[in-house]
């Protein structure tokens, strides 16, 4: 089965504790289906997420039963010695002897001569080597000329993870058709992350969710945002951050027998990114790597959520967005709170000018 359980947006029972009963439920699901592929990473969810993974899966299935992948956090990293200490504390996390995959986590030019200054892409082929790793690689965020880059100079590298899905094939940042293509070039199979965009492609305008059910009444839209990539020939998995269970049964409806889209369907969706495309503010996909380094804890993609519901809605929503943002910002920082340090562009793999929006947003929401 193509699809992989991404375990970076899990149920939560409250705003810090993950809803390990429903994960558990999840993962009995995903496994009765066939799946096997489970992805975490350093720091979803605040380091639970892979804490998580082992309450639900490894202490209750055999260790042959399931692939895990994790990543080494190069955005956070800053010096060799780390390495070993963080790789050691997430297989004490995960509660595995091995890791099946292991990545080098969002890999841009920065994060790149960074791992080739302290010998990182060195450290994750000793791992393999050791045995501690079955398969190397890296995901990734920059431009297909980057990509080239790193393949070229470490063709020891199996797998790549990219972002793709049908609102940034041609989006100029992201370059998600350049970037595939690039991958096939150098012959490395591609593991899909973001497929639904962090969500902005589950809840699309009337326009484009009626034109999806005039080809399939029964297909919700996020169904067909993970078979857009997963119908690409050298797409070996299509990860999806599940929530609930009916994320996850929505998705085992349409994958345990996955049939690629039809060309007409291509195009049908392809119109549909248009539609949406012309409805999105602020593509952000909710990943929350901005926030973790932000001096002010503002809750930046909570504010983005909320600005682009406004945008999408009109003016008809402006008392109930300044209710929603007055109520996030008594407990985090304010989007006017923003000293323009810009460690949170530094870390958005979507290249936004967060800074630039905050400022948007509380000229809106604050006023």
């Amino acid at each position: 089965m193509k699809l992989g359980f991404g375990l970076m947006r899990l149920p939560m029972s409250d705003e810090n504790s993950i809803d390990i009963e429903q994960v558990k439920k999840m993962a009995d699901a995903f496994i009765a289906a066939g799946g096997t592929y489970f992805d975490t990473a350093y720091p979803y969810h605040g380091g639970k997420s892979e804490t998580a993974f082992r309450e639900a899966v490894v202490k209750r299935y055999p260790r042959e039963s399931f692939t895990v992948t994790d990543k080494l956090p190069m955005f956070s990293i800053k010096k060799a010695e780390e390495m070993q200490p963080i790789f050691d504390e997430q297989l004490a996390r995960c509660g595995v002897e091995y890791f099946d995959y292991y990545w080098l986590h969002a890999l841009g030019n920065d994060t790149y001569n960074l791992s080739e200054k302290i010998g990182a892409f060195d450290f994750i082929a000793k791992k393999k080597a050791e045995g501690k790793v079955k398969h190397i690689g890296f995901s990734f965020h920059d431009s297909a000329e980057v990509l080239d880059k790193i393949l070229t100079n470490h063709p020891e590298m199996e797998f790549v993870q990219l972002q793709i899905n049908y609102l940034d094939l041609e989006d100029g940042g992201v370059q998600s058709r350049k970037c595939y293509e690039t991958a096939v070039r150098h012959g490395k199979p591609v593991i899909v992350m973001e497929p639904v965009k962090g969500g902005a492609l589950a809840n699309v305008p009337t326009e484009a969710e009626e034109l999806m059910r005039s080809y399939e009444k029964d297909m919700s839209p996020a169904s067909w945002a993970v078979r857009f990539a997963a119908s690409y020939e050298n797409v070996m998995m299509v990860l999806s951050g599940m929530s609930n269970m009916a994320q996850m049964e929505d998705n085992l409806g349409y994958m345990k027998d996955f049939k690629p889209l039809t060309d007409p369907e291509k195009e049908m969706i392809l119109k549909c990114g248009e539609i949406i495309r012309n409805s999105i503010s602020i593509k952000c996909t909710a990943c929350k790597y901005c926030v973790e380094g932000c001096p002010k804890k503002i809750a930046i993609p909570d504010y983005f959520k909320i600005y682009n519901d406004l945008k999408r809605y009109g003016r008809n929503q402006e008392s109930k967005a300044k209710s929603d943002y007055a109520s996030l910002a008594s407990e985090h920082g304010k989007a006017s709170d923003c000293i323009k340090c810009g460690k949170c562009e530094e870390h958005c793999p979507q290249h936004l000018t967060i800074r630039e929006y905050l400022t948007n947003i509380a000229s809106k929401l604050e006023s």
